[in-house]
């Protein structure tokens, strides 16, 4: 009886022996590897160099290690990303899909033209976009979108608009592309709009070049542009 004990003690310690050799092994074979390809998808070519430097300045011994937070902060910083996703592949790589942000109009901000994009932010760029409209004054960015938003959801469509002309008094003028202004109170823009554009398009006011509905319920028209 004694005998077979034994003989289990010492089949177990075998197995013991033989498995806890095969872990080893395992384990010290596996050896964490590290980021070997940052794929950033959405950005030009010259924009996803800037990027993929910046990001290999981080730590890359291996992909457990990148901050999220780095990542996120690096992306952020660029003016022109409207979103972005961020997924690690393992066991080396870092994908990143970047989608760029639209640009809305041009602004003279202390002697430089900016764009202002979708996500909110001024972006000094080199190229020249003739059919973006012009913003003339200095407008906050929420209120810049709360124009827009009106312009949308009214009977013209923002393509349609020239320029944009944002007073002291906080309230705006839209010039269209066929030169006609139209000027808005501050408060009440929208029905101050809709009520402008009953006008716009009727045959007998064809010769109008201003279209004044700073009055409640009263519309201004003008042959003359002021």
């Amino acid at each position: 009886m004694q005998q077979r004990k034994s003989k289990k003690i010492l089949i177990y310690f075998f197995l013991l022996l033989v498995v806890g050799s095969i872990n080893n092994i395992n384990f010290n074979d596996l050896k964490l590897q590290n980021v070997k390809n940052i794929n950033i998808v959405g950005l030009d070519i010259e924009e996803k160099l800037i990027l993929q430097k910046k990001i290999n300045n981080f730590n890359l011994n291996n992909i457990f290690y990148i901050s999220k937070n780095d990542l996120i902060n690096e992306i952020e910083s660029n003016s022109l990303v409207e979103k972005y996703f961020i997924f690690k592949r393992y066991p080396s790589t870092i994908d990143i899909n970047i989608e760029k942000t639209k640009f809305l109009a041009k602004i003279n901000k202390n002697g430089q033209v900016f764009y202002l994009g979708s996500n909110g932010k001024f972006i000094k760029n080199d190229f020249s976009n003739n059919q973006l409209p012009y913003i003339f004054g200095s407008p906050e960015v929420i209120e810049f979108f709360d124009i827009k938003e009106v312009i949308d959801k009214s009977k013209i469509t923002y393509k349609e608009i020239k320029n944009l002309y944002f007073y002291p008094s906080r309230r705006w003028d839209l010039e269209l592309r066929n030169n006609i202004i139209i000027k808005l109170p501050k408060d009440n823009t929208n029905l101050a709009l809709n009520l402008a554009l009953e006008f716009l398009y009727k045959e007998e006011f064809k010769e109008v070049k201003m279209i004044d509905a700073r009055i409640k319920n009263q519309i201004i028209l003008d042959d003359r542009k002021n």
